[in-house]
Order: structure tokens, then C-alpha cells, then sequence
């Protein structure tokens, strides 16, 4: 059975981990550009189509209901075409293309490999539809350090809602305040230290090394 569904051991403290953008590669303007680049021929076509397509990720989006778990692939298509004007075939092409883009940061992977040496608990926290995240799992030996994990899809619940994170503490078995959740994007990070975690916002994985030793995690 996955860290994904199995809650961690017992324990207080852990460091929660965000995916996409801090584990997981995410540069959906890069992505774009080489899945349609009859449509993105630069990178400002590509900042228009993106806030176009993922909507900033906004609570009530077509992509935040896939993060959700109440869409799926079919429908997200569908929806996106719709609303864009976007043929099928482009939407899909930027769905399909989109797990093997999440490639590791080996910076990030090497850190958590340092975290776990030091003997902490590490866990995950991540807005991700369930098909990028059976890929993931599947496709990465790492996972085997991760002592408990949430995927939004499969609890229909994501960030920044403040269920989500109540989930994480109940399933990671850990107290918020003695916890660092990091993740790169900064209204899940504001969402994070509202509710009493410790919380980063990644911009790289040195920087994040550098508040983590700050704050005595290394």
C-alpha cells in the first residue's frame, strides 16, 4: 500500500512537501510552447494561453475540479474547449503532455534525501489529479521515503482550503506548529501559517535549504 493512502506513523514533527514547482518540474509557459507552438509562438502567446487554460488555478476552475477529483480527463477537455474557443485535440495534447513535463528536480530530490538521512519525517501535500499522480507514483523510487502523503484528487479536497490541511495534520499525525509544510506557490504558504504551520516558499531548492537550516531542520 502507497504513502498516499496509508497514514504516517506516530509522530509530531514532519516536513510536508508541495509536488508541482518544488519537487516536480512545473513551466506551463515551457510546456506550451512545445506542445502547441502554431499557437505559442513566444513566451507572452504562452502567459495568455496559460491564464487561459489553468485560470490561475482558481478554487472554481476546470482545473482545480480535476485537482479536485469531480472531473475527469474527458470532461477537463471538454470544459476547456468550450470555454477557449481551443480545438479538443490542442487541449488534450496539453493534458496528455503534462506528467512526463512533472520530471524530478534533482536539487529538491537531494535535499529530501538530506532531511530524511537527518532522521525527519517527510510527507507530501499536493493539488494533483489522480491520472498525474498515479504516474507519479509509478514512475518514481522516492516515494518509498515519504511517510504518509495526500494527493488532492483523492480526498476532493485542495489547497488552500483549510480541510485539506486539517487532513494532512490528522493523517500525518502531526502538530501543525512543530511541522514546515513548503510549497512555491505564496497564498497556499499564507493558507499554511494561518492554521499554525511552520511554512517556506519555494523559489529554489538552495533557498529553501537555507531557511530550512535557519529554522534548525538541518
Amino acid at each position: 500500500m502507497s504513502a498516499a493512502t496509508t497514514p504516517a506513523a506516530e509522530g509530531a514533527r514532519a516536513v510536508v512537501f508541495d509536488f508541482g514547482g518544488v519537487v516536480f518540474r512545473w513551466r506551463p509557459f515551457e510546456l506550451l510552447q512545445q506542445i502547441l507552438p502554431h499557437r505559442v509562438p513566444d513566451e507572452g502567446a504562452a502567459r495568455q494561453l496559460a491564464a487561459q487554460i489553468f485560470q490561475s488555478f482558481d478554487l472554481g476552475s476546470d482545473w482545480a475540479r480535476f485537482d479536485r477529483g469531480t472531473v475527469s480527463e474527458t470532461e477537463l477537455v471538454e470544459h476547456i474547449s468550450v470555454r477557449t474557443g481551443l480545438p479538443p485535440r490542442d487541449v488534450r495534447a496539453v493534458v496528455d503532455a503534462i506528467p512526463l513535463h512533472l520530471e524530478a528536480q534533482a536539487p529538491t530530490v537531494a535535499l529530501m534525501q538530506r532531511l530524511k538521512e537527518r532522521g525527519h519525517r517527510l510527507c507530501y501535500l499536493s493539488n494533483m489529479p489522480a491520472p498525474y499522480a498515479d504516474h507519479l507514483e509509478r514512475s518514481h523510487a522516492f516515494f518509498d521515503w515519504f511517510d504518509g502523503g495526500i494527493f488532492s484528487a483523492r480526498v476532493q479536497l485542495i489547497k488552500p482550503e483549510p480541510e485539506i490541511f486539517a487532513e494532512a495534520a490528522r493523517r500525518f499525525a502531526v502538530v501543525p506548529q512543530d511541522s514546515v509544510f513548503i510549497d512555491d506557490h505564496a497564498g497556499n504558504v499564507q493558507a499554511a501559517r494561518a492554521l499554525g504551520w511552520q511554512a517556506i516558499q519555494f523559489v529554489d531548492a538552495a533557498q529553501c535549504e537555507a531557511e530550512l537550516r535557519a529554522g534548525g531542520w538541518l
